[in-house]
């Protein structure tokens, strides 16, 4: 597992109401800045009520929030601007797959607690959170930074309505499928797939069937779909096996770095 999925990062709750407001104040126009102040007005009577505290959970959540669409890392920008076209052409009720997998482009271990999450759901049907960090420990180590926020996107994927309680208490069950049926979106949401995916690296057919999708119900896609946006690039091996993975440009940088907005 490479060192960018070893960072966790995620360390608040996001609600996925927050982040239609983060979209919808980037698809308005408005400065980092101003994003910034407009989200910590609207946090001020949910986190952190009362507290001036300069890193408290309030600043801590705006963060994941800005830096999900706002703020983002630098060779994530052209995921992110492909990202809002399509944001633009869909309902609010359909964004969904373009919020998760521009997290999980982002934050890696969003991508690994989802990975552990779906596996556990085609093992045996349901999901306990303790299963869950157990799991994500072994392979992250095992830190409490690591079990708590696991806990934190757990408790994002009940609030996205991605998982409910199961008729066990204290398991979660998989929601019903957010069926993706726009073509572009599958597609995106399969890229970000592969970005996220460890040294951005993996086989077609794990990656249209892999559990960290486990919220979606995804058409028939061929693996030529994915290098459309010129930063994959697909390789055969022989008739059984295709290899996704993110394309390098010569001076070592990933396609599409960028140093504006």
């Amino acid at each position: 597992m490479s060192d960018r999925q070893r960072m966790i990062g995620y360390n608040r709750t996001v609600k996925l109401r927050w982040l239609d407001e983060t979209v919808d104040l980037f698809l308005a126009g408005m400065s980092d800045a101003d994003i910034y102040e407009a989200l910590r007005e609207r946090l001020k009577d949910e986190l952190s009520v009362g507290s001036t505290a300069p890193r408290g959970s309030r600043e801590k959540t705006i963060t994941i929030l800005m830096r999900t669409w706002v703020r983002v890392p630098p060779p994530l920008r052209e995921l992110r601007k492909d990202g809002v076209q399509l944001l633009h052409g869909v309902r609010r009720s359909e964004r969904l797959p373009l919020h998760w997998g521009m997290t999980m482009a982002v934050y890696p271990f969003w991508r690994v607690v989802a990975d552990v999450t779906g596996r556990l759901f085609r093992l045996q049907g349901t999901a306990a959170p303790m299963q869950v960090q157990r799991r994500v420990k072994e392979l992250l180590g095992e830190r409490e930074a690591v079990a708590r926020s696991a806990r934190y996107v757990l408790r994002a994927f009940a609030d996205w309505g991605v998982i409910v309680d199961s008729a066990r208490k204290g398991e979660y069950s998989p929601s019903t499928c957010f069926p993706v049926t726009n073509p572009k979106v599958a597609t995106w949401l399969l890229e970000a797939a592969v970005t996220s995916a460890p040294d951005g690296v993996t086989d077609f057919h794990s990656l249209v069937n892999g559990p960290c999708l486990f919220p979606f119900q995804i058409g028939r896609m061929a693996p030529e779909h994915l290098a459309a946006s010129g930063r994959l690039e697909v390789v055969r091996h022989g008739l059984e096996e295709t290899i996704v993975r993110v394309r390098k440009p010569l001076n070592g940088g990933r396609v599409g770095a960028s140093i504006s907005r």
